[in-house]
């Protein structure tokens, strides 16, 4: 089973993400990204889904036209866990 990160695991991993919030009703981290138009939001939730299948951790997401929000969470966690903040990594590397 996956562990839940605690308070001070949290606070230092978020350090090291950039644009990613923590919602503490959720248990939750959440981003939201803008791009050109819908091709270009679609085209990055296409490599996000593709490396969230690789890495058997998959997102809560929405996107509306040219904008994208993602939040992620471990729910057999019970809330954020070191496969979120390495997915959050991941996809903020996409954006490189």
């Amino acid at each position: 089973m996956v562990e839940k990160l605690s308070d001070g695991q949290r606070e230092t991993a978020l350090r090291g993400l950039d644009g990613w919030v923590y919602d503490a009703t959720s248990g939750a981290i959440a981003r939201a990204f803008k791009f050109k138009d819908f091709s270009e939001a679609f085209a990055f939730m296409t490599r996000v889904a593709l490396a969230a299948e690789k890495a058997g951790h998959h997102p809560d997401w929405s996107n509306t036209y040219n904008s994208v929000t993602i939040s992620l969470s471990t729910h057999d966690a019970g809330g954020l866990s070191a496969r979120d903040i390495a997915l959050a990594q991941a996809i903020d590397k996409l954006l490189a």
